[in-house]
């Protein structure tokens, strides 16, 4: 048994629910408000920031925190099917994409948007910036312009199967697509790599998610946009 504390459409919680199913892993799911952190979920993460894992599925009960690290525990104690490749070069370039989603996109494109739409509304931080808004969306053009050079010669964001890189920009680029951010007809290469992303069962229950007051895009749920 696996317990995630996650927040609906904060992108490393979605690579964790993501891995988790690929994974086949019953889990149950523990939503957290990470601007409120209740006091027993400091005991299971000090930083009081999710995604956190219980994994109870063997003798001693282990606790993991942040996306990164659950995702290794998952590939390494769970490693079917793999989410890496096994020539180095492969790994290599999955880890180098990894990380440039979840540091240069996430600066780049979550710092302006998702804060600007998403995190001033739920704490209350007064009314979104349209300079700041313009700027991510520009910004967000440049990577799926880098993304679409990628895909117009691979299958993978990484290489010639779907892989840890995919399922990491999959889930920062969904909860951009959930406010409606993504021009995705501008870039059919990046378009057709999503669709295929969001009819894996594994992303499905992503596409379900609902955040009160704020529905998502209208596209955002279908598979074929």
């Amino acid at each position: 048994m696996f317990i995630l504390h996650h927040w609906p459409l904060d992108p490393w919680s979605r690579q964790a629910r993501i891995a988790l199913a690929e994974k086949k892993c019953a889990v149950e799911l523990r939503f957290q408000r990470v601007w409120e952190p209740e006091d027993a979920f400091f005991d299971l993460n000090p930083a009081g920031l999710t995604p956190v894992l219980e994994d109870r599925s063997g003798e001693t009960p282990l606790v993991i925190v942040q996306a990164d690290a659950i995702l290794a525990h998952l590939e390494e104690t769970r490693p079917e099917p793999p989410l890496l490749p096994s020539e180095p070069a492969g790994r290599a370039e999955v880890r180098r994409l990894v990380t440039w989603f979840d540091r240069k996109f996430d600066a780049e494109v979550n710092a302006y948007l998702l804060h600007e739409k998403l995190e001033k509304r739920m704490q209350n931080l007064g009314s979104p910036d349209a300079s700041v808004i313009r700027a991510g969306r520009d910004f967000l053009r440049a990577h799926l312009d880098y993304m679409s050079m990628l895909l117009e010669r691979r299958d993978g964001l990484a290489g010639p199967r779907y892989s840890m890189a995919d399922l990491v920009a999959a889930a920062h680029l969904s909860c951009v697509d959930y406010l409606g951010d993504v021009p995705w007809d501008s870039f059919p290469a990046a378009k057709a790599w999503y669709e295929r992303i969001k009819c894996r069962p594994a992303f499905r229950s992503l596409l379900d998610d609902r955040l009160p007051g704020l529905p998502p895009a209208r596209w955002y749920a279908d598979l074929d946009f």
